[in-house]
């Protein structure tokens, strides 16, 4: 049974989608969890509201990680709630931009890798000082990592970049006690993700997939929880596919 009593998390880009389904699978399981958001502050005031009717503990947090001071920006906010020991961070917040090679611009190219992959580089940096042996860091992967899935070929370059990032990390933490992994779902259903919101959607996201099914944020969340648990604790540098079964 998953137990995370007395230990504190941060899920960044938690007010929605797979962020809020983490948020609580931590809480569900004791986690004192730390909700952060970009935007959405009344939608993270709802999960913050869920957390504590539960019986759980809970705080947002806020910064803007599109910003090259935004990681150092949530780090402070973070070291003041939880002192000096945070236990378990989830990389989560991220955006994504469908377009082709010929419509991609600078600009939503140099965006999608500062949310993606510079903010989860510089959190981790930034919040090592207060992590420790046992602490468990998990970012967000994709199944476009490693597989072409429509006009998402600068987004999957910086969830490829992810990928890369979680070797490193994990081999560079693995002395200090802290594992490092990425969750890698494939098409969810979140309000970032309008594929399968149109009937081809649907029906592509079903043709490729094993289990006949459309995703729900809640079916990865729970893979979270478990990745920052004990039960987990021999596992790292890993990336969990979790994708029904995804382009077999």
């Amino acid at each position: 049974m998953i137990m995370l009593t007395g230990k504190t998390a941060l899920v960044t880009g938690a007010s929605r989608g797979i962020g809020r389904s983490s948020a609580l699978a931590l809480a569900k399981v004791g986690a004192q969890v730390l909700v952060h958001y970009g935007q959405g502050k009344a939608e993270a005031q709802l999960v913050i509201e869920e957390i504590r009717k539960a019986g759980g503990r809970a705080e947002t947090v806020t910064a803007d990680l599109a910003t090259a001071e935004g990681p150092n920006k949530l780090a402070q906010q973070v070291r003041a709630i939880v002192g000096a020991r945070l236990d378990i961070l989830v990389a989560n917040a991220g955006i994504s931009k469908a377009a082709t090679i010929e419509e991609t611009t600078i600009e939503d190219f140099d965006r999608l890798f500062a949310v993606n992959v510079r903010a989860p580089f510089f959190l981790v940096q930034q919040l090592l000082p207060i992590m420790c042996q046992g602490s468990s860091i998990t970012l967000l992967s994709s199944l476009a990592a490693h597989a072409s899935v429509g006009t998402l070929s600068a987004y999957a370059a910086t969830k490829g970049a992810v990928d890369t990032l979680v070797r490193h990390f994990a081999a560079a933490l693995g002395p200090r006690g802290v594992r490092v992994n990425a969750v890698a779902p494939g098409v969810v259903q979140t309000d970032m993700s309008n594929f399968t919101k149109t009937e081809t959607g649907r029906d592509v996201t079903l043709g490729m997939q094993a289990l006949k099914r459309l995703a729900e944020p809640d079916d990865i969340g729970g893979v979270v929880a478990f990745l920052a648990s004990d039960e987990a604790r021999w596992i790292t540098g890993d990336i969990l596919h979790v994708d029904g079964g995804s382009k077999l």
